[in-house]
């Protein structure tokens, strides 16, 4: 079990409200436990999403395409400056290259990794931001290869093959499309 697994999150009632912490660990195994999270979605000048592929350690969803980053926060923690700090951890990103970060909504779900068994039961806050400068450089222990992906290519990729992205991200790219359209 990698170190990660061991910081602890912030357990959440059906409102969203903080009632306790546990380790990664525990609130992802069988039957899960709600649990706050964010998935950031980073965008470029010309409407572009930057996708990563899960690297194939992680233990949860392994080898899947999904939203620029995901990351829990530690209990009492903003979601913002998580998000920010694991932008850095995964990719690389400097804060100064990424516009601010404003939340779109909150999308909520449960998940459970056939492979693994693993269970994703998250109040994910979802993030979205602009990078202004730089390119990623991917931990290989999170992510195996990122993308600039046009949402008309992206929907068609979905649709296509729809196992090759994480259960959480047609969810965080609703919110964001609702976000960005009101």
């Amino acid at each position: 079990m990698n170190d990660r697994e061991q910081l602890l999150v912030e357990l959440v009632d059906g409102a969203g409200t903080a009632i306790g912490a546990c380790t990664v660990a525990e609130a992802h195994t069988a039957p899960g436990r709600p649990h706050r999270a964010f998935s950031v979605l980073l965008y470029d000048d010309a409407g572009r999403m930057l996708l990563q592929r899960r690297a194939a350690v992680k233990t949860r969803f392994a080898s899947r395409w999904s939203n620029t980053c995901c990351g829990h926060p530690a209990p009492g923690q903003e979601v913002t400056t998580a998000a920010v700090a694991r932008l850095a951890a995964e990719l690389g990103l400097a804060p100064h290259a990424i516009g601010p970060l404003t939340e779109a909504g909150v999308y909520t779900y449960r998940a459970v990794d056939e492979a693994n068994g693993r269970v994703e039961d998250e109040w994910d806050h979802v993030l979205l931001g602009t990078l202004r400068a730089g390119a990623p450089i991917p931990d290989p222990a999170e992510v195996s290869e990122c993308d600039w992906v046009a949402p008309d290519r992206l929907h068609a990729s979905m649709t296509a093959t729809p196992d090759a992205y994480t259960p959480w991200f047609s969810g965080v790219l609703r919110v964001a499309a609702e976000a960005r359209c009101s």
